[in-house]
């Protein structure tokens, strides 16, 4: 009798976790290019498309809890003849990608609201928070996706949203970049 009952239970597990994959794969597989776009802009903010007119949000945001002790690392990004310094948060996602520095990364438009970029190394989230209320001016990465994301729009919620820093100033300079630029991302002394 005891082997009958592991059989049933390990033909249990087995079949559960086919049916989760081929539950994903048919969901992944069953949306039209509008649909996907909008889940895909809905994932990139962290909301699912169910959740996205629910008007639940989290309030777990670290904006600048923290920032006293790293609030004197800057950096410097460096495009299109342009300048923009930015104030570090101090957490540990900040501290991962200060450590991998300097960079030079291609930064593109998404959805009129963000450039964002994909270093090839994917970041801490250790103790992050778990998301945030991106505002104009806010230099983050988007964990689940491993990009970093200069807002130079406000935005609402984002689930896996983390705060790097904050624009200083001349967070206009990237609204009217409509292509493909180059940036150099390295800490001012």
């Amino acid at each position: 009798m005891n082997k009958t009952v592991q059989q049933i239970l390990l033909s249990l597990t087995v079949s559960s976790m086919f049916l989760t994959a081929c539950n994903s794969r048919t969901n992944e597989g069953n949306t039209s290019s509008e649909e996907s776009l909008a889940i895909h802009q809905s994932s990139k903010q962290g909301v699912t498309a169910d959740e996205s007119n629910s008007g639940d949000s989290q309030d777990s945001t670290l904006d600048n809890e923290g920032a006293d002790a790293m609030g004197d690392i800057r950096i410097k990004l460096t495009f299109n003849n342009e300048e923009v310094i930015v104030n570090m948060d101090d957490n540990q996602t900040s501290k991962d990608f200060l450590s991998l520095l300097p960079l030079t990364l291609t930064f593109e438009d998404y959805a009129g609201t963000e450039k964002i970029s994909y270093p090839s190394n994917k970041l801490s989230t250790e103790g992050a928070p778990s998301g945030i209320d991106p505002t104009a001016g806010d230099f983050t990465y988007y964990a689940p996706w491993g990009n970093l994301a200069i807002y130079y729009n406000d935005f609402r919620y984002s689930d896996g949203l983390i705060k790097l820093g904050k624009i200083e100033s001349g967070v206009e300079k990237f609204q009217d970049i409509n292509s493909d630029f180059t940036v150099t991302i390295e800490k001012v002394d």
